[in-house]
Order: structure tokens, then C-alpha cells, then sequence
């Protein structure tokens, strides 16, 4: 099944769900790549102050966390259709800032 569904989610929750549960350890990445691609890399990363890996981790988790917000289809069996759907049908736990959201006129609504 195959359905569209827009999903406002926090960034943080979403990229680092168990961000304090990951050790410190580093896995490497090996890529191949031309010369004239990794000069220019090392300029843009030298212009920002960064190395190398520095700067082609930040470009290339900038560009996963972009595809990922950018995602609209999400492939799922009946089951968790309806599990997915009966979420969204129960209402949100009360809290400070969905209070304050609620009491707050929309940017269309406020007196200038």
C-alpha cells in the first residue's frame, strides 16, 4: 500500500533519536573521487575554516537530513496503515508549548 502523507516532526528527535546511547567511536567512509573534485573540496573547506572531513561530514549529513524532510511517500502493509492512522487520530499529551500554541492568535490574526 502506498499513501501520501506531510508529517511535522522535531529535527532533533528525528536524526538523532538515541544520540546519548551512541559510543564515541568513529567509522570511516572511502570514497573516490576525482582530483579536481577533492581541490575544490579542500578550498570550500579551508574558506570555512574546516578540514577536509570536516567539511564533506557537514555537506553530506546537511544533504541526508534534506532528503529525509524532503520524503512524502511512505510504503507500508495494511497493518501499519492502521496503526499510523489510529496515531494521528488520538489527541496530543497536554503540555507547556502545545498550551502556549493554542493561546497564541496566528501570524493572520494578530492586531498590528
Amino acid at each position: 500500500m502506498c499513501c501520501i502523507i506531510i508529517i511535522h516532526i522535531k529535527l532533533k528527535d528525528f536524526f538523532m533519536p538515541a544520540a546519548n546511547n551512541i559510543p564515541a567511536r568513529r567509522e570511516s567512509l572511502n570514497l573516490r573521487i576525482k582530483p579536481a573534485e577533492r581541490d575544490l573540496i579542500d578550498r570550500a573547506a579551508k574558506a570555512r575554516g574546516k578540514n577536509r572531513t570536516e567539511f564533506v561530514l557537514e555537506a553530506a549529513r546537511a544533504a541526508a537530513e534534506e532528503a529525509l524532510i524532503e520524503q512524502r511517500i511512505f510504503r507500508m502493509d495494511s497493518d501499519d496503515y492502521q496503526l499510523f492512522l489510529n496515531r494521528l487520530d488520538q489527541p496530543p499529551a497536554p503540555n507547556s508549548a502545545l498550551r502556549k500554541t493554542m493561546q497564541t492568535p496566528a501570524p493572520w490574526e494578530q492586531k498590528k
